[in-house]
């Protein structure tokens, strides 16, 4: 009994001492974000695309959002006939799109470029090319919980070339492969649903997009930083990773994020409990 009357007034001592400490978490110049990653949706009859060019404002480790910029200046060259494309921010939330749509064409590199505070940054992409889906379809096996919702995903690979996937499975998740041991095969894998990351019954839309060496190796350190959680891996940027667009007016002041052109294949897929 005196030992447990001890127990509770030490306990009461400790809870009674504790303070809040703040500490202070050192912060840089924001850089220029830039995240131009345009879609070519080549199933669809007639194609269309996604090319917005996000643009933000690094923060704080601790801010949850991303400041926008609203008053740069977004072009877009087509460097085989020097026509140019101009982007403008129509809502005023950092979101620029094509004043005129167009859709990327095959072997053509582009150069995007962005003016800002009277800075320029420039970065070049070609489309990559992206297979078909084979078949998209729920599985019944699960893992450790025995709760997780299966979804098996099957696609041809092409034995000409290296190829790098990028495939989006809504909710800000992803999966990033390589053909190393599947070139030139038909090839299925199995993406599992945590409980808590997807709402049963409902239809999920599963991207697949081919992208670059370079943009796949971007992606994969990226996500290892930032997690698959939080609004996407652009959502915070956490540390100063560079990508492919550069300032050419001031090298020191270089920006984060990328420029890729990716064909992508989509499948609506309803999943049942």
């Amino acid at each position: 009994m005196k030992k447990l009357a001890l127990f509770i007034c030490c306990s009461i001592f400790l809870f009674n001492c504790e303070e809040v400490v703040e500490i202070d978490v050192p912060t840089g110049t924001p850089k220029l974000v830039i995240e131009a990653l345009f879609e070519v949706y080549f199933e669809e009859i007639p194609v269309s695309t996604n090319t917005i060019v996000k643009l933000r404002l690094s923060a704080g480790y601790f801010d949850e959002e991303l400041p926008v910029v609203t008053n740069a200046i977004v072009t877009l060259e087509d460097l085989s006939t020097n026509s140019i494309i101009s982007f403008e921010d129509v809502d005023f939330d950092g979101n620029y799109i094509p004043t005129n749509a167009f859709i990327p064409e095959d072997d053509v590199e582009y150069e995007l470029s962005v003016t800002y505070n009277t800075e320029v940054y420039k970065g070049k992409a070609s489309k990559t090319k992206t297979p078909l889906f084979i078949n998209v379809e729920q599985g019944s096996k699960t893992l450790f919980s025995g709760n997780e919702t299966e979804v098996i995903v099957e696609f041809s690979d092409d034995a000409l070339e290296d190829n790098f996937y990028l495939f989006d499975f809504s909710n800000n998740l992803y999966l990033s492969i390589e053909d190393r041991f599947f070139n030139g095969s038909d090839y299925n894998f199995s993406f599992f649903y945590q409980e808590e990351e997807v709402e049963i019954p409902s239809d999920v839309l599963i991207k697949m997009a081919g992208v670059s060496q370079d943009y796949y190796t971007y992606f994969r350190v990226l996500t290892n930083q930032s997690g698959q959680s939080g609004g996407g891996p652009f959502q915070t940027i956490p540390s100063s990773l560079l990508g492919n667009i550069v300032n050419t007016s001031n090298a020191d002041n270089f920006p984060l994020g990328y420029f890729n052109i990716s064909e992508t294949a989509t499948y609506t897929l309803s999943l049942t409990e």
